[in-house]
């Protein structure tokens, strides 16, 4: 097609536009002497000088001047130029550190600014929406990121005067030992909430009593806080810990991972028991009554026909559960139950946001690659992707 008869794109000027603003007119990053000192911050211009400060606007200005009525081609080179944008963002870093730290001063650090966050996001944004105007799959978009990806690592050696790296190089241990916790208490309590999920569901689909009880008492827990569920949980388990050795000898105390678990548990089971009985709930009965016409017996029916068809929206209840558990457990550090939540309320009580952000990034990024994962293998097993557009299902 023309790129005269190319319809309009309002989305990529936009987002240039304003990560070209933000980009110049927000601090880059700050620098201080220390931990405790406060840092004085930067612009763009005013950490690297006006020539690479243009250099560096170069591609944004690029893409404003593809983004008006872009064909395919456009769409191919704007998305290189986002890619090579994100591959720099460190490099401006790196640059600014090189240029702003004193030698002299070993202690000293570099902080990230709000224009180099705000530019990672706006890019994110028009990852997402070139994606979608090239109809790319996660797997091609995952392929294009592998040299972002390598060029971040290849540049991490120049990156040690983040704060944010020597906040993690002063804990590397205790971050590894939050960062398992963390993924424990999740996998612990979204398998478990699966599985007992299933139960419930089952039992509710054989007696409306139990349906109309059980999503009566999910719901109300649901809308207890988190905090006061935690609370709730500290003198039973604390009793139950005092009368019965083997559950101390397990670890069950008032605080610690056992509230923790059982509070996860509970906020798990309402979307994974609501996803869980409508999914097996919506199969078609005529596909059923086809399948029992063919012989099927009743277990049958339900392991290959009635299940399969349900899946999909069961693993859409598992990546609710699993994104929901992921941000949830920050919270349990409050409680003494670890997990990378112990270094966000650290860094709030020392007001270190350095110390916040090496807590609360990785929770970030596992919902994301958790959400797009499980999304992913949904997408996946659902059967109507597999039709054609129009087709009926």
């Amino acid at each position: 097609m023309p790129r005269r008869h190319a319809p309009i794109n309002r989305v990529v000027p936009a987002l240039a536009l304003v990560a070209l603003a933000t980009w110049l007119a927000l601090p880059l990053g700050s620098v201080a002497p220390n931990r405790i000192v406060p840092g004085t911050a930067y612009t763009l211009v005013a950490a690297i000088g006006w020539p690479l400060a243009l250099a560096s606007c170069l591609p944004l200005l690029g893409l404003l001047a593809l983004a008006w009525r872009p064909g395919r081609l456009g769409y191919r080179l704007a998305l290189g130029l986002t890619l090579l944008l994100l591959l720099a963002l460190p490099g401006w870093l790196a640059l600014m550190a090189q240029q702003r730290l004193d030698p002299e001063l070993p202690q000293a650090r570099l902080g990230i600014g709000a224009a180099w966050w705000l530019a990672l996001f706006w890019l994110c944004l028009l990852l997402v929406e070139l994606r979608s105007r090239l109809a790319l799959a996660g797997w091609r978009l995952a392929l294009l990121m592998l040299p972002v990806v390598g060029g971040w690592w290849l540049m991490a050696g120049w990156l040690k005067p983040l704060a944010l790296w020597q906040e993690l190089a002063g804990r590397r241990d205790a971050f590894l030992e939050a960062l398992v916790d963390h993924l424990l208490l999740v996998g612990g309590a979204v398998g478990t909430s699966l599985v007992v999920g299933a139960g419930i569901a089952l039992a509710m689909r054989q007696n409306p009593r139990v349906e109309r009880l059980g999503f009566a008492l999910l719901n109300f827990l649901q809308t207890i806080p988190s905090l006061a569920l935690f609370g709730l949980m500290l003198a039973p388990l604390a009793w139950l810990a005092s009368r019965f050795e083997w559950l101390a000898a397990l670890g069950v105390s008032g605080i610690g991972w056992a509230p923790a678990f059982l509070a996860l548990l509970g906020y798990s089971l309402l979307p994974m028991v609501r996803n869980t009985f409508v999914a097996l709930s919506a199969v078609d009965p005529g596909v059923l009554e086809a399948a029992r016409g063919m012989g099927m017996s009743r277990g049958q029916v339900f392991r290959q026909v009635r299940l399969p068809l349900a899946l999909p929206v069961v693993l859409e209840g598992v990546r609710i559960t699993t994104v929901q558990a992921i941000g949830l457990t920050a919270v349990a550090a409050l409680i003494g139950a670890g997990g990378l939540g112990t270094f966000i309320f650290q860094g709030l009580g020392q007001a270190a946001m350095d110390l916040v952000l090496l807590g609360a990034l990785p929770i970030l990024a596992m919902a994301l690659a958790a959400d797009a994962l499980l999304g992913a293998l949904g997408r996946r097993l659902d059967p109507r992707t597999d039709l054609a557009p129009g087709a009926t299902p």
